[in-house]
């Protein structure tokens, strides 16, 4: 069996989704921390960008008898989960329930969470000094038309997860989104379905030991 190596940050919303896939999937995992903000952020740094030159988070390392591979980007690397280790299944048997499960996946991944990502508060201050107010404003404002579509999806597919009664990928992406709109102080009861969703993910163990407050790089309390 593979051997997983997960690098990422423990409040980096991508990372969360492939940390909740591992989890769902009960597959052992170690951790490499890469901390997006010290120094500079770990992730420029040579030896990282090694891993990946897009110089982001998460990246997965699959070792087996035959060597190692680096996979990035995180639904690339929670499609490659769902392949290497179909049961429990993270999405439908049935061609368009897949679709629709991919839909959702891409209103997050596509639709809210590039606009709203630390390397776009970065250029944001650099480029137009704004304060983090004000790039807090400006993720809010993204997210919130993020999930006025994605409230009515939902509503459409929901059972007690995104899409039915099981977890599928679209939690994996939806729960991590939530938890950025709670943290940037989204006005969430707006979304009573994506607040049900994250509820519902959240009672698992799988979700809350993918929880960023979770995982060994989180600051603890002094």
């Amino acid at each position: 069996m593979a051997r997983y190596t997960l690098h990422g940050y423990w409040r980096s919303s991508a990372t969360f989704r492939v940390r909740a896939a591992l989890e769902l999937k009960g597959l052992p995992y170690a951790v490499t921390p890469v901390h997006l903000v010290q120094g500079g952020g770990e992730q420029l740094l040579p030896g990282y960008r090694a891993l990946n030159p897009m110089a982001e988070v998460p990246v997965l390392v699959v070792a087996s008898d035959a060597g190692e591979t680096v996979l990035a980007q995180s639904v690339a690397i929670l499609e490659y989960l769902e392949e290497a280790h179909p049961e429990p299944a993270l999405l439908p048997t049935d061609p368009i329930a897949r679709a629709r499960v991919r839909q959702l996946v891409e209103g997050v991944n596509s639709g809210v969470h590039p606009l709203q990502n630390l390397k776009v508060m970065k250029t944001l201050t650099a480029r137009f000094q704004t304060d983090q107010a004000a790039n807090e404003a400006w993720a809010r404002d993204w997210i919130t038309r993020g999930f006025e579509g994605l409230e009515v999806l939902c509503s459409r597919t929901a059972g007690i997860h995104a899409f039915g009664d099981a977890p599928t990928l679209a939690d994996c992406l939806l729960v991590p989104q939530v938890y950025n709109a709670r943290r940037f102080a989204v006005a969430m009861e707006r979304f009573p379905t994506l607040v049900r969703i994250w509820e519902s993910a959240m009672a698992l163990p799988a979700f809350q030991r993918a929880a960023p407050e979770a995982q060994p790089d989180a600051p603890r309390p002094s």
